[in-house]
């Protein structure tokens, strides 16, 4: 079956979080989140670097939600279940849909950090992936100097698989930069 005929929910809650797929129009907290977060985003995402007007960032919204719609990438944005305030991004990437396999990215406005919201919406993420597109397997992979990152699949049980060394380029030029791989697989 090819992906876009695959119908599968486009949002889900977890006991403090809506999570779901980017909306046209949502690029006005993404983008306000962003700037909020940029010094602690920098070292780790490259779109963070660039200072990104608020209708690139809704351009970038919308390609979202037309890659989730075409199930080539399924950008999830994260809110808070009470509130409806935006904490932070997220999703499953680098699809294989023959396998099932995803990738796990993440990232949280600095305003929300600290409270658990981006563990719990990963853990979230994962049981959608398992339960909801039948994954075979879900990973996550940051720099290995990226602690907070690193901790939210430590405490989630995901599994070190292994240390790729000089994978990556350093975002601020500084050399290479090694990659850290966790997965859970079914």
């Amino acid at each position: 079956m090819k992906p876009i005929l695959l119908d599968f929910p486009s949002h889900f809650s977890t006991k403090r979080l809506f999570i779901r797929m980017p909306q046209p129009g949502d690029g006005k907290v993404v983008h306000d989140a962003i700037k909020a977060s940029c010094e602690e985003l920098k070292p780790w995402l490259p779109f963070a670097k660039k200072d990104q007007t608020l209708e690139q960032v809704e351009e970038n919204i919308r390609e979202a939600h037309a890659k989730f719609l075409l199930r080539e990438d399924l950008r999830l944005l994260v809110f808070h279940l009470e509130t409806g305030e935006f904490i932070g991004s997220s999703g499953l990437h680098r699809i294989d849909w023959d396998v099932p396999k995803f990738e796990i990215g993440y990232w949280v406005d600095t305003r929300y950090a600290g409270k658990g919201y981006i563990t719990e919406a990963v853990e979230g993420i994962t049981k959608f992936a398992f339960d909801e597109l039948h994954a075979r397997r879900v990973e996550i992979r940051m720099d290995s100097k990226n602690e907070r990152s690193r901790a939210i699949p430590e405490r989630l049980g995901y599994e070190l698989e292994g240390i790729l060394r000089n994978d990556d380029l350093a975002l601020d030029g500084s050399g290479l930069r090694d990659t850290c791989i966790y997965s859970v697989v079914r």
